[in-house]
């Protein structure tokens, strides 16, 4: 794999497998835009990054992902400095026990795992446009649900964590489907992946301390990342394409997951969505 001179942005690049993540590309001479939503912490690692790299286009943008408004900022920050944008990969991701309706009425894990990825992947899509082989990668799980209640996807019905995660990684695929579809024209692919059982905070949080290295999980990204770029709306897992939940491949039911998106993204940015 070869990256180099590739501007990539990595969100939730600050712990568990994006840190490493940041950690291998910082080495591959990119111009690496790192995203977290601790200011301190990320400042340090972006220096940590740059010391051991000697890579000094490494950059670090802050936003809370389960801000409308923040991840505008985000977004705004990124499109003012920099003219291209060659891979995004939206690793950002929580898992919450308890059901946290935030002020906008979004439950958090819907909209940290799926609906910020879904936003900045379509606010950025014109820096994309500026790169000849344009990437989008959507880190996603082996347990994506295999249903989806689109009168329960703010746990209007009923919550469980492992419930809410599911059904935010079953989006970020739907998502990846569609998205495809709609960006070959441009010569983008989107992929998603599973990344693996990997022992992180996240995982922790959700089923106990368990599973491989963060160093594991950096890889199957790097895998996708690295494909060529005529491979687009497929979903891996242990660096091999692999078949998804059968409703993951239903397209009245990608076309609703996008409608819906844009309606209800559309309600809080001051820059509009349009598609």
């Amino acid at each position: 794999m070869d990256f180099s001179n590739k501007t990539i942005l990595l969100t939730g690049a600050t712990d568990g497998i994006g840190l490493k993540t940041a950690e291998n590309l910082a080495e591959m001479n990119v111009n690496l835009i790192l995203h977290g939503k601790n200011p301190e912490k990320g400042e340090q690692i972006k220096n940590q990054l740059i010391n051991q790299s000697g890579n000094k286009n490494i950059h670090y943008y802050n936003a809370d992902l389960s801000s409308f408004s923040e991840i505008e900022q985000f977004i705004n920050n990124i499109r003012k400095n920099f003219s291209k944008l060659d891979i995004l990969i939206n690793n950002a991701g929580i898992y919450e026990n308890r059901k946290i309706l935030l002020d906008n009425a979004v439950e958090k894990t819907f909209m940290v795992n799926y609906l910020s990825a879904f936003v900045i992947s379509l606010q950025l899509i014109d820096l994309l446009k500026m790169s000849e082989n344009a990437k989008i990668i959507n880190v996603s799980s082996m347990v994506h649900a295999s249903n989806i209640d689109f009168d329960n996807l703010n746990g209007e019905k009923s919550y469980s964590g492992e419930a809410a995660y599911s059904l935010s990684k079953l989006c970020n695929i739907l998502f990846t489907y569609k998205a495809a579809k709609e960006f070959a024209k441009d010569k983008i692919s989107v992929n998603a992946l599973h990344p693996g059982v990997i022992n992180t905070k996240l995982l922790r949080s959700g089923w106990g301390p368990f599973g491989s290295s963060t160093t594991n999980g950096a890889a199957r990204i790097l895998f996708v990342a690295g494909l060529k770029n005529e491979i687009t709306g497929k979903y891996f897992e242990n660096d091999r394409e692999v078949q998804s939940t059968a409703i993951s491949y239903d397209k009245s039911v990608q076309q609703k997951l996008w409608n819906y998106s844009i309606n209800l993204a559309n309600k809080f940015l001051s820059n509009k969505i349009l598609f």
